[in-house]
């Protein structure tokens, strides 16, 4: 254990074994006969002073030791809280996830009036793929394009309080501020120009634009963002689709995600 008293001698207050110790337990047989009588006296009082400074010695060790346990709860504790932490923060809000707004400089008009506007990337392959699909006889027509983080702050609460939808009843229809796919300037909302009564509404997929965009979006590197269940609890959108044809925006939207390959047939 620790001090004096555990050691198999007791000890004087100078270090040295032997002075507390009766002399008829010392190795010295020329002196033991003549103290024989004393022995059983001398060994029971050896044996309550060694039992009284044990006692008081771990007393002592009890009161003055430090408490070591309590550091290596206390620091196994600190270590686990940030990988629980780390864990559980993808960065969502209601369903919805952290997307960065596209710089202006790197947008482009994809509607003759300008107002409209995509990446670079994205616009130039969203024109081609509106005139593969007019040469086919269906009229693809951008609704909205990139939307900045102001313009989205609008969407979200003032027309959520203007038909009277709780933040969570308003996330189902749109993203919260920040967390917009048409914050990063690759998504857009595609109506049929034969039929815009169709347009924003899930009727849309019966329409020959839904039908051509099933077909052949994915040769543009365009997909549907938000179909019938998806992972993230969003209402079905048809008409939402994203472009995922260059590295930087498949990492932008399936990084995030680390969502597995889908089996094809």
């Amino acid at each position: 254990m620790n001090k004096a008293g555990f050691s198999g001698q007791p000890q004087n207050s100078s270090g040295e074994p032997g002075d507390d110790i009766p002399v008829a337990l010392r190795d010295t047989p020329d002196v033991a006969p003549r103290l024989r009588w004393r022995s059983p006296v001398l060994v029971i009082g050896a044996g309550v002073g060694f039992v009284l400074l044990a006692v008081i010695s771990g007393f002592l060790f009890f009161v003055t030791a430090p408490k070591k346990t309590a550091e290596p709860q206390s620091s196994a504790t600190n270590s686990a809280a940030p990988t629980i932490q780390d864990s559980n923060n993808n960065d969502t809000v209601l369903g919805h996830l952290a997307y960065p707004e596209a710089p202006a400089s790197e947008l482009m008009p994809i509607t003759a009036d300008g107002r409209i506007k995509m990446r670079k990337t994205a616009g130039e392959k969203f024109q081609a793929m509106t005139q593969a699909a007019r040469s086919a006889g269906v009229i693809l027509v951008p609704i909205s394009g990139f939307r900045s983080v102001k313009d989205q702050e609008q969407l979200f609460f003032g027309v959520g309080q203007q038909r009277n939808q709780t933040p969570a009843e308003r996330a189902a229809l749109s993203a919260p501020p920040g967390h917009s796919e048409h914050h990063t300037g690759y998504a857009v909302d595609i109506g049929d120009g034969a039929v815009p009564a169709t347009n924003l509404q899930t009727n849309f997929d019966n329409t020959k634009a839904y039908k051509w965009l099933q077909s052949n979006a994915a040769r543009f590197g365009f997909e549907m963002s938000f179909p019938k269940d998806n992972v993230q609890g969003v209402s079905y959108e048809p008409w939402h689709w994203r472009y995922v044809g260059d590295r930087d925006s498949l990492e932008m939207f399936y990084k995030a995600k680390n969502l597995k390959p889908v089996q094809t047939k």
